[in-house]
């Protein structure tokens, strides 16, 4: 789209190409032939189906890494689109179209960004590195984690990461994130006995035996949280008991619930004091664990104050340091002792029909990154 800038232009290329998780559809090769011109070395890395590259320019330390992903999530029905969600369109200064947010976006605001850097600073200190995904809108198995498996097994060490999610609220750089809660997943179900319903006797209805326990588990103070972080939560997303009949008692019910936990809290724990509810109820289930991320902190450091000082300078505002919302691929990421944060463009439309972004913004944000890199590696 011509006639805008280097990155809106870039930002309308990337999100012409339907890349629904875990496709790629091309995206990561705009990028890496625009690396390549600026020095960088790359490495593609497929696992399966997803299309991952990890591209370095230097060999020195400290090594400051942009990571984010090229991969949407489904439009939904395209005819609620106000404009063909993957033909970008600019109407009143906003830039509609799937990835507009989240975080194709963002993508380009980093090339951009790192072009203007290298350009400038062309012998610069230490080593810049993107770490670029197709599944962090999918299971998140062979993207990132992965990509971070080799770099540690050749004791690749990233010092900081920005991860280019969606992170403001109201206006660009008013949050950003320096952690976020972990996930666990649980799905329980409970074995009951099927049965005519006018003969209850003779049956055993798993949903009337869960009911106490449940009532238990909602009840729960799992934590109170922390400066960093709000109380553990407990919720249940999804209950399927029934054969669909009105006379029928079901044999099973089946119960999928998740928590969003705080440091304050571990995986361990949480399972521990579910099952000990659960047996202090004397019910025959089975219920199988999933554990999507850890929470992870990162604490004043180089990086957050970089990117505070960045923001209170460029946008004017003092940015909230938040751990709140769901995961991102930082949680793969900080394990390794890198300093992570995530700063993006505004996430009110984010998975939505009409998902969009302000043209200024994206401007502004790649204008953010640079000076990030400027604080950190001139």
């Amino acid at each position: 789209m011509n006639g805008y800038s280097p990155t809106v232009e870039l930002a309308c290329e990337l999100i012409s190409l339907p890349s629904v998780t875990p496709e790629d559809h091309g995206c990561q090769e705009i990028m890496i032939e625009r690396l390549e011109k600026q020095g960088f070395t790359i490495e593609r890395m497929p696992f399966g189906e997803v299309s991952n590259f990890w591209a370095r320019r230097g060999k020195q330390a400290p090594l400051l890494v942009f990571a984010g992903h090229t991969d949407v999530v489904p439009t939904g029905p395209e005819e609620k689109w106000s404009f063909p969600p993957f033909t970008p369109s600019i109407r009143a200064g906003r830039l509609y179209g799937r990835g507009a947010a989240d975080m194709k976006g963002s993508l380009a605001a980093m090339i951009t960004a790192i072009e203007s850097f290298v350009e400038q600073y062309p012998d610069h200190q230490g080593s810049i590195g993107l770490l670029i995904t197709s599944d962090e809108e999918g299971p998140s198995i062979n993207g990132t984690v992965r990509v971070i498996e080799v770099l540690q097994s050749r004791q690749e060490k990233i010092d900081w990461c920005i991860v280019g999610e969606p992170s403001s609220t109201e206006h660009l750089g008013d949050v950003i994130k320096n952690g976020r809660r972990g996930s666990l997943n649980g799905t329980l179900t409970i074995f009951g006995k099927q049965g005519h319903i006018a003969y209850p006797q003779l049956a055993d209805n798993p949903i009337h035996r869960l009911a106490p326990a449940l009532h238990d588990l909602c009840r729960q103070t799992w934590d109170e949280g922390n400066e960093f972080f709000p109380p553990t939560s407990f919720q249940i997303s999804n209950i399927e008991a029934g054969t669909g009949a009105t006379n029928v008692i079901p044999g099973t019910v089946e119960v999928q619930f998740n928590f969003r936990f705080s440091t304050e809290s571990t995986e361990a724990g949480l399972r521990e004091r579910v099952e000990t509810i659960l047996k202090h109820h004397d019910l025959n289930y089975d219920l199988q664990w999933s554990l999507s991320g850890n929470p992870f902190l990162t604490p004043k450091g180089e990086l957050l104050e970089a990117t505070i000082c960045a923001i209170r300078e460029l946008q004017g505002i003092e940015t909230e340091v938040s751990t709140s919302g769901g995961t991102s691929d930082g949680r793969f990421i900080a394990p390794t002792g890198a300093q992570v944060i995530e700063l993006g463009p505004l996430n009110a439309t984010i998975h939505q029909i009409d998902e969009n972004v302000s043209i200024d913004d994206l401007d502004r944000l790649s204008c953010l990154y640079l000076d990030i890199l400027k604080k950190l590696l001139r």
